[in-house]
């Protein structure tokens, strides 16, 4: 490796220049790669529940709707006479409202649904003779099953229900789409709220989509200005952004020519990225600094690079199996993302090769970083601390117990979130909407349980479809959460049935009589001819019930309701099943639990491992877990006892911290046993790392909390919690490193660890 590392040195500038080469073959792939935006991005293609969802979609032509809802000044006065029309002002202009929101690229005009449309259809003049005195009640009976969908029960708020097309069908993205269509609905007098699951997924990705300029630009800038005040040296500032971006291209090229996306979480990709490779470069700053004092440059970087590489190898190596043990989640945003930032993590050593030796030794200017402001006092600090780490470690490790037992008390506690609004800033649009659509209409979780039908239906089969909906209208599950609508075919036919046709009858007189079954059926296609097809499909033989629920619900109820209905359903069509994105989203956050244990555990074994394998030491791995572990399970369990619950940002908090934190475990090993090997005293070795490597340590974990305090000013709310509760795991590892693993480093079998570091070097002779 010594061999090599000269190598790289000798021939620096044909290694930036193949950086260089390599950076302009990227340029093109990674500025194509895609974000996946579609609702089946989050889940494996073989996943029963998406299998069910697309077959749906299949059959009933999909049901991902959009509603535009306006609160009228005053309740509207429906007297439903075709003949006379009572506030039709409001009414004619939410009429040409909603044929302009039809119009809009993207929206299945055919299908686009509101009060006017309803109450004053012209084909209902078709079924029912003018001047009838029983109109007024047939009105009301076709008006009756657009409560809580096309107009409140107060009459105070109207919504124009829009149906879209799906998206592989559609001229426009559906970025298009919903920008008109928000445009549109802003422009009328009142003010609009827009709403709907397809709008929460979209505006999730366009947050994650903005956050990842704002949020890589801002760490970028932060950690840039902390390099700057710490080692006062424009050098050292600009290497570390050539290391980043380098490191950024190669990642985003690689994932655009093996076919992966970006997935929801991937605005956390350039400034993740961004902390890990300024932390590596960092490390090699401070230790060419001290190499710089008593060499050249070249042989001062030497030096440098004999002493970090091993650290640097391992520290990327168990860093990109954290986030690794991702792979292991349900969620394939999560998935993905392991991916990235696993890869995005092994190319950050391979990228300081390639450049930092031609930029370190590039010139005669501003070569030497500076001392930080008040470093040696630090290095005092550390040394006293040491000392006391000596004299009280019984008290270090009972503290600790203690600490864990509390921790491990509030794992007890976590709750899972699958309130999907909860992903968004309160004061955001979409919240917003959200909170008015639950106030006034019954929520905007629309969702379905479909069942087999014949292919000729009949009064019989209807009934039970009708007895089933009067159920499912009465279920309340424990006074805590029910449906707020159920729509199924009867309530489009029964209402036909109540309109009348004229026939001749006696001495060939006139006479009414209501319409036979098919003739209702017929009735509605030529009223509404969307709903029929909505709900029941003859050649696939099945039919569904639409149900809405509201969204601002904790993930227990969610789920209990989803499981009520679809007992209560097979009860009278045993192989009836429930869907919709309602549905989806709610099992897609409820497995995170599951996600954050497993991968965890994954992590911590593979590390341990790992730190095993570079020390030779297999005791060694074990020690590495605890002081790692620990701050970890602090803060999950802290979320238990606060009451934060786990959502898909802090769901990956475990094995990312866990990958991060390891990194000061590595260095302050290597440190300790080349100072063991060198001679050293335990007590002497402890000392002299904790001065030494201690300091590198915490600049690097300033560095760290830096970057990730960024994340605090995301849209995306998953990502603030992310940003906030990895900073606290990332100090209580820093505190754990230099507290915690120093205690527990005088056994026999720790002292005699060994390190894939060369003992041979200067700094070890020394």
């Amino acid at each position: 490796m010594q061999s090599l590392l000269r190598q790289t040195v000798t021939y620096r500038w044909w290694g930036l220049g193949v950086a260089t080469l390599l950076s302009l073959l990227a340029i093109t792939p990674a500025t194509r790669l895609e974000l996946d935006e579609r609702i089946e991005s989050f889940y494996a293609a073989d996943d029963p529940l998406l299998l069910r969802y697309q077959h749906s979609k299949e059959t009933f032509g999909g049901d991902e709707f959009v509603m535009v809802a306006y609160r009228l000044e005053q309740p509207l006065n429906l007297d439903l006479s075709l003949e006379k029309e009572p506030q039709s002002s409001i009414l004619e202009e939410l009429g040409k409202l909603s044929q302009a929101l039809s119009n809009v690229p993207g929206v299945h005009a055919e299908s686009t649904q509101d009060v006017k449309r309803v109450v004053h259809n012209p084909a209902v003049l078709n079924w029912t003779p003018p001047g009838l005195s029983r109109l007024p009640a047939v009105a009301k009976r076709m008006v009756a099953p657009s409560y809580q969908i096309l107009i409140s029960r107060d009459h105070s708020v109207l919504t124009i229900l829009l149906r879209l097309e799906p998206a592989e069908r559609t001229p426009v993205s559906r970025k298009e789409t919903f920008s008109q269509i928000r445009k549109i609905a802003k422009e009328f007098r009142l003010k609009a709220y827009v709403a709907g699951e397809p709008i929460q997924v979209h505006d999730m990705f366009r947050y994650v989509e903005s956050d990842g300029w704002i949020l890589g630009t801002t760490s970028t800038v932060l950690l840039t200005l902390v390099i700057l005040l710490m080692f006062r040296s424009i050098r050292w500032v600009v290497l570390p952004l050539i290391v980043v971006h380098m490191t950024l291209l190669w990642t985003k090229a690689l994932l655009q020519v093996s076919g992966l996306k970006l997935s929801m979480v991937s605005s956390m990709l350039t400034s993740l990225v961004t902390i890990i490779a300024i932390a590596t470069v960092m490390h090699i700053t401070v230790t060419f600094r001290e190499e710089r004092k008593r060499h050249d440059r070249e042989e001062a970087l030497l030096q440098t690079l004999f002493q970090l590489w091993a650290p640097i190898f391992w520290t990327c190596l168990t860093t990109a199996v954290g986030f690794a043990s991702l792979l292991t989640s349900g969620i394939t945003p999560v998935r993905s993302f392991g991916i990235m930032m696993g890869l995005g993590t092994l190319i950050v050593p391979v990228a300081c090769l390639l450049v930092l030796p031609a930029g370190i030794l590039a010139g005669a200017f501003d070569t030497d970083p500076k001392n930080v402001v008040a470093e040696a006092a630090l290095m005092r600090s550390l040394s006293g601390i040491a000392a006391w780490i000596t004299r009280s470690k019984r008290t270090v490790l009972v503290g600790a117990g203690v600490i864990i037992v509390f921790a491990i008390a509030g794992l007890n506690r976590l709750q899972v979130e699958t309130d999907f609004s909860k992903n968004f800033r309160k004061e955001s649009d979409i919240v917003q909407s959200l909170q008015f659509f639950e106030s006034s209409m019954g929520g905007v979780g629309t969702w379905e349980v479909s069942f087999p039908a014949p292919h000729e239906l009949t009064d019989d089969f209807l009934d039970r479809v009708a007895d089933l909906s009067f159920e499912l209208r009465d279920l309340n599950v424990n006074d805590e959460i029910q449906i707020t609508r159920v729509v199924d075919l009867t309530d489009g036919i029964d209402p036909m049935r109540e309109l009348r046709v004229k026939e001749s009858g006696f001495l060939g007189l006139p006479r009414y009589r209501r319409l036979h079954f098919d003739e209702a059926r017929e009735a509605l296609h030529e009223i509404q001819p969307e709903m029929e097809p909505s709900l029941y499909n003859a050649q696939s033989g099945r039919m569904r019930i639409m149900l809405r629920a509201l969204e601002q619900q904790p993930a227990e109820k969610k789920l209990r309701l989803i499981a009520e209905v679809e007992r209560l359903a097979r009860e009278e069509f045993p192989e009836a099943e429930t869907t919709g994105l309602y549905v989806l989203l709610a099992e897609l956050i409820s497995s995170l639990l599951r996600d954050q244990i497993t991968s965890f555990a994954l992590t911590c074994t593979l590390i341990g491992l790992f730190m095993g394998l570079a020390f030779r030491n297999a005791w060694i791995g074990v020690v590495s877990l605890v002081p790692n572990v620990l701050p970890i399970v602090v803060v999950i369990g802290g979320m238990g006892w606060l009451g934060i619950p786990i959502n898909i940002g802090t769901a990956m908090i475990a094995s990312v911290s866990m990958g991060l934190t390891i990194d000061s475990t590595i260095h302050y090993l290597t440190g300790y046993t080349r100072r063991i090997k060198a001679g050293l005293s335990h007590d002497e070795a402890l000392a002299e790392t904790h001065a030494d490597v201690g300091r590198v340590l915490i600049f690097a974990n300033i560095a760290l909390v830096t970057g990730f305090t960024v994340l605090t000013l995301s849209k995306f709310v998953p990502l603030i919690y992310f940003g906030v509760l990895v900073s606290v795991a990332m100090v209580g590892g820093l505190l754990g490193n230099l507290i915690l693993l120093p205690a527990m480093l005088k056994t026999p079998a720790t002292n005699g660890a060994s390190t894939t570091s060369p003992p041979e070097s200067e700094t070890a002779q020394r």
